[in-house]
């Protein structure tokens, strides 16, 4: 988020994404395609232009009040793909939890969207390495009523906890000992906002960044936003990183994509890039922090 800020995406997700499981589960690249690296890079830039999949979750990847697809993904996107030779970048929008099959089924040829690195996505897709790393936080009433702090706070308070479809956070909440019925499902952050407003959960469990994003459009109404935090699962920490996915067989779109991030990366150009969209010297990666690494855990 090693675990991630979306949970591996399961079979009714999919199939409720309108992305048929024939279509996620196979690539329909060609086997030339395939001995070349893909083919995705040449023809992106033959194109001038390149599909990226985003699940309008802010402050990852959304379209703005005037349409524009903008935020932390697209934005650093724009700028990586325009210095390898692809100018305009596509936004194609799909429920989180159908991004994998969307991007496997070739509807986009990138998932720019935040999505976490974890080693059960990593067995569908190529992840570019880390553009940034992320903890935890709940979003709760004033004063935090029930004394909320971490995961296993909610089985404690006997609290309900309100999640986004496909997130890693209803699994870090299950495996840590929440009761299932205490978990709600949403499938965007407003859903979940107006839940916690109506009282129907106690609070909502995202990322530090996703939730600050969230209560900026709430100015003055009666919420806040606990410490971070990173969750341990079985003795490990389970820090999020985010990255770009990539279809398997596109390993020449990849390695174009991670050169130029590494090369941001050095010259100190990643950080300017990302943080209007709340993102700080913090949470930027550390130099070992690849997709192999997050992959492995």
């Amino acid at each position: 988020m090693t675990s991630s800020r979306r949970d591996f995406l399961r079979a009714g997700v999919l199939l409720g994404a309108g992305v048929s499981l024939a279509a996620a589960g196979c690539s329909t690249t060609d086997p030339e395609q395939e001995r070349q690296g893909g083919g995705s890079l040449e023809k992106a830039r033959q194109d001038g232009k390149i599909k990226v999949g985003f699940a309008n979750e802010a402050p990852y990847g959304y379209t703005d009040s005037s349409g524009r697809l903008t935020g932390e993904a697209p934005e650093l996107a724009r700028a990586i793909f325009k210095e390898i030779g692809i100018p305009e970048v596509e936004g194609v929008q799909v429920a989180f939890g159908g991004l994998i099959g969307g991007l496997n089924a070739r509807r986009f040829d990138v998932i720019a969207a935040g999505m976490f690195i974890t080693k059960e996505r990593c067995a569908s897709v190529a992840f570019s390495d880390p553009d940034y790393v992320a903890k935890n936080a709940f979003m709760v009433p004033k004063g935090n009523p029930k004394n909320i702090t971490k995961f296993e706070d909610l089985a404690r308070a006997k609290a309900d906890v309100g999640v986004l479809t496909g997130a890693v956070e209803g699994r870090f909440a299950e495996e840590l000992g929440v009761p299932k019925g205490q978990i709600k499902t949403f499938e965007d952050q407003p859903s979940a906002y107006e839940a916690l407003k109506a009282e129907r959960i106690d609070a909502i469990a995202l990322t530090r960044i996703s939730l600050a994003d969230l209560l900026s459009k709430h100015k003055g109404e009666p919420y806040e936003l606990t410490q971070p935090f990173t969750p341990v699962i079985d003795g490990k920490e389970q820090l999020g990183a985010g990255g770009f996915a990539f279809r398997k067989a596109d390993t020449d779109l990849l390695k174009a994509f991670n050169d130029k991030l590494a090369e941001f990366k050095r010259q100190n150009k990643l950080l300017p890039i990302i943080q209007p969209f709340g993102f700080t010297q913090a949470e930027l990666p550390a130099a070992d922090d690849t997709a192999a690494k997050f992959c492995a855990v």
